[in-house]
């Protein structure tokens, strides 16, 4: 089971848990079976909850979303994110393409990684 480094199962976080470090730094680093790699830094941007199902998990579903450099985009894959609070998190982490640019005709500023937890 995999565990954060507060020794808490990475199956018991919530959206709570993550909701109170929107903005802050995450350092995403690609795992040892994704071969040599180096470090970005991403922001969580984003924390959507989604509807428990009666006979579903114990926590509802949900998602957090990071924001990256457009480049070097990193495939689809498990990483270990490092935050200064939650600790380091193995997370498997999707590439979901460029963030909206704030005004039109604007450039994105950011690619945004996506991680569901069901």
């Amino acid at each position: 089971m995999t565990r954060v480094s507060t020794g808490r199962p990475l199956e018991t976080l919530t959206a709570a848990d993550f909701r109170g470090h929107q903005g802050t730094r995450f350092r995403l680093t690609a795992g040892a079976q994704d071969g040599p790699g180096g470090a970005i830094d991403t922001e969580l941007a984003e924390v959507t909850e989604y509807p428990a199902h009666a006979s579903g998990p114990v926590r509802a579903p949900f998602a957090v979303l990071f924001h990256g450099p457009l480049q070097p985009v990193v495939p689809q894959g498990m990483y270990r994110l490092e935050h200064d609070q939650l600790g380091p998190l193995e997370l498997f982490i999707v590439p979901v393409g460029p963030a909206e640019p704030s005004a039109p005709g604007q450039a994105a500023t950011a690619m945004r990684y996506e991680a569901v937890f069901g």
